[in-house]
């Protein structure tokens, strides 16, 4: 393993715009040495990234993305080595997804009665056997020329504020922690200190995390704000957590670019050791 290290990325498997192949191939181009694969509550794309990582002399951390929910908030918990056979694992992921596609027609149908959108409008957005959800209608509504990219969308139509807004079943992040631990897994909390201080979780309960097996926070994200990243590293030092960075690469989903955040090779070494579930894919 070597680095740069980017532990955070989606592919069209959840709500990125490239494919697992084009994806390793984009972070080949942009000179990562180690990349995790995270998309949201899937772990579909494994298999043809791991050709493709090969091939570009790139190491794959095969991971996860899972969603999660601590009272109003959503919380996600990037899952890195998981057994993707792992029976509990599988059944919840299979709720959060199928939770995802009601709540995705729902709002569908709520949007189709102000604007000419329809559910065949946002299956054209979609790779056969992705994780339907938000950004896949907001790239229809791109598509019908509703709005101009995925920012309008979600700072408009897609925003909660406007009424088309619903949400979706997911475990709170304490389950889903024990979750990953008992899938061999290794959990950080993804951009932990978004905007606004009341998102960030209650500072007690990060403690009730780390005593579950939470193993670090993904402190340097561009969602972060600098504010709570003081906060977020005073926690992590506090209960021991170790801190990563990473990218949160959507291809052109999102502006974030490939490698803008790392983590250290040595953490990256840390995640495999306490690793159960899976390994690494290492480079030919």
């Amino acid at each position: 393993m070597h680095g740069p290290a980017d532990l955070h990325t989606h592919s069209s498997v959840s709500d990125g715009t490239e494919t697992p192949t084009q994806l390793m191939r984009a972070a080949g181009a942009a000179g990562l040495g180690t990349i995790a694969l995270t998309d949201h509550d899937s772990t579909a794309g494994w298999a043809e990234a791991a050709v493709e990582s090969r091939r570009q002399g790139i190491t794959l951390l095969p991971g996860m993305e899972l969603s999660t929910r601590y009272e109003w908030r959503s919380v996600h918990l990037l899952a890195y080595l998981i057994d993707p056979l792992n029976g509990d694992l599988l059944q919840e992921t299979a709720k959060i997804r199928e939770s995802r596609l009601r709540r995705a027609e729902g709002i569908v149908a709520r949007i189709g009665g102000d604007y000419p959108l329809s559910w065949a409008d946002v299956l054209a957005q979609t790779r056969e056997g992705a994780t339907v959800g938000r950004p896949h209608i907001a790239d229809a509504l791109v598509a019908l020329g509703i709005v101009a990219d995925r920012g309008e969308a979600f700072d408009g139509i897609l925003h909660p504020r406007t009424g088309y807004y619903a949400p979706h079943y997911a475990p709170d992040p304490l389950t889903a922690v024990k979750l990953v631990r008992a899938a061999g897994g290794v959990p950080v909390i993804a951009h932990p200190v978004p905007a606004g201080r009341d998102r960030m979780l209650p500072e007690p309960y990060f403690r009730e995390l780390a005593d579950a097996g939470l193993f670090g926070l993904e402190i340097e994200h561009r969602e972060n704000t600098e504010e709570g990243k003081v906060v977020v590293r005073r926690i992590a030092s506090e209960l021991g957590l170790v801190a990563t960075g990473s990218s949160d690469y959507h291809g052109t989903g999102k502006p974030n670019r490939l490698g803008e955040n790392t983590t250290d090779i040595d953490v990256v070494r840390r995640i495999v050791a306490e690793a159960t579930g899976s390994a690494p894919v290492l480079p030919d």
